[in-house]
């Protein structure tokens, strides 16, 4: 299954009775990508006569029981789990085929084509695990692309720490031609950081997010972005948690959305 997701359920509970399947959604994860995993998940559940219960929160072993004991589901998925759990490398947990590793590459690549070697990463909450995994990858990738060493940055709310943040970290030196963002709304905070200082994007410097989220596109200039569509991967999920055959459920490549940021 090439999907960010991972059965949590037991063995019995997956040949239970239940037509009921939970999916766990980190507030870390919500975006794009996890409205259209849900949304293939949903559509190929339903076509197999079961139904999806979509919860938004950090799951506790408290509140996961709580759900196994109310409804006694078919199984539990959590989004992301493969990363969170550390298995963030193999394509199993997405890993660089047509996982986060290769849309992480991906976001990399499209700057080091347009002539830009120091590239910078911002993140939101450094001690995040998915801002550990994302590092991690982008770090990889850089190197595989042949850039120097990839620096990053943590931009926090609200609007004017966020603007210090970038600051302080253009005054480092060698100052970055182009930054890549965690997601979008990394990225918006940095073109706005950037407008707040007096820099031009792109021409002083190129951003581009992650995840394609409306409001990129909205903004002046529209944010490049990378777009990610998942609804394969929820059906994939589906498939898998019902142990049908996935053959077929090809996953649609991921692209960059190509606007004026970067």
């Amino acid at each position: 299954m090439n999907s960010a997701t991972r059965r949590t359920a037991s063995p019995a509970l997956r040949e239970g009775t239940s037509r009921i399947v939970v999916l766990n959604v980190d507030t870390s994860f919500e975006g794009n990508y996890s409205r259209s995993f849900t949304r293939g998940l949903d559509e190929e559940l339903a076509e197999h006569e079961h139904e999806l219960m979509v919860r938004h929160c950090t799951p506790t072993a408290r509140s996961t029981r709580q759900v196994l004991d109310a409804i006694t589901p078919r199984a539990v998925l959590r989004l992301g789990e493969a990363y969170l759990t550390g298995d963030a490398l193999g394509d199993q947990g997405g890993g660089w085929r047509d996982g986060l590793a290769a849309h992480t590459s991906m976001q990399l690549r499209h700057l080091a084509e347009r002539g830009h070697t120091r590239i910078a990463m911002a993140l939101p909450d450094p001690e995040s695990p998915l801002s550990g995994v994302r590092l991690r990858f982008a770090r990889e990738a850089a190197r595989t692309l042949g850039l120097p060493p990839l620096r990053w940055f943590a931009v926090p709310r609200p609007r004017s720490a966020g603007t210090v943040a970038v600051r302080d970290f253009l005054d480092t030196s060698p100052p970055p031609s182009a930054i890549a963002a965690f997601d979008d709304d990394i990225a918006l905070r940095v073109v706005t950081g950037l407008h707040d200082l007096g820099y031009r994007v792109p021409d002083d410097v190129a951003v581009i997010g992650f995840d394609d989220t409306e409001y990129g596109e909205l903004v002046t200039p529209a944010l490049t972005t990378v777009h990610i569509d998942a609804e394969s991967h929820g059906r994939l999920a589906a498939r898998t948690v019902l142990e049908l055959d996935t053959t077929g459920l090809d996953a649609v490549p991921g692209r960059v959305i190509v606007r004026e940021s970067a």
